[in-house]
C-alpha cells in the first residue's frame, strides 16, 4: 500500500467535506493525472476499516471511515527550506471538497513518520478483522 517514503515524500492531512471523502478523493486521483501531478502527489488515503453489524435480522460488513472530513495525502509539499511549493498547494486547495490542511492558516504540518506507519498498520490490520460496529 505505502511506498517507501523518500525525504522529500511527506504524508499531509486534508480537511474535506464530511461525507465527500471518497469523492475528493476520486477527483484528486483523476486530476493528478490528467493535470500531470503525479511528480508531486503520490498517494491518496481514506483511512477505513470494516464493521459488521446486524439490520433487520441479517449480519453485513460495512466499511465506516476512522477520520471522517480528512484524507491522508502523501505528496511533495514543502521544498529543502521547508518552504510551501506553490504548485501542490494550489492544486490541492482548489479541488472541489477540500476545505484545507491540518496545520496553521498558510503552514500544513507533515504527519511523522511514526504516526503515518501507525496509521497504516492500524488500517491493515482493520481491512483483515471485521470488528462489530459499535
Amino acid at each position: 500500500m505505502a511506498q517507501a517514503l523518500a525525504a522529500k515524500d511527506q504524508w499531509f492531512v486534508v480537511h474535506v467535506l464530511s461525507g465527500q471523502e471518497n469523492k475528493v478523493k476520486d477527483n484528486i486521483e483523476k486530476r493528478v493525472k490528467t493535470e500531470e501531478m503525479s511528480d508531486v502527489i503520490y498517494e491518496v488515503l481514506v483511512p477505513t476499516e470494516r464493521v459488521s453489524e446486524i439490520k433487520k435480522g441479517k449480519k453485513s460488513e460495512t466499511t465506516r471511515k476512522f477520520f471522517p472530513g480528512y484524507l491522508i495525502v502523501n505528496m511533495h509539499l514543502l521544498d529543502e527550506n521547508n518552504q510551501l511549493v506553490d504548485r501542490t498547494w494550489y492544486f490541492i486547495k482548489d479541488t472541489p471538497g477540500v476545505i484545507g490542511f491540518a496545520g496553521t492558516k498558510d503552514k500544513p504540518i507533515p504527519m511523522r513518520q511514526s504516526e503515518v506507519e501507525s496509521m497504516l498498520a492500524q488500517m491493515k490490520e482493520r481491512e483483515e478483522k471485521v470488528k462489530p460496529k459499535v
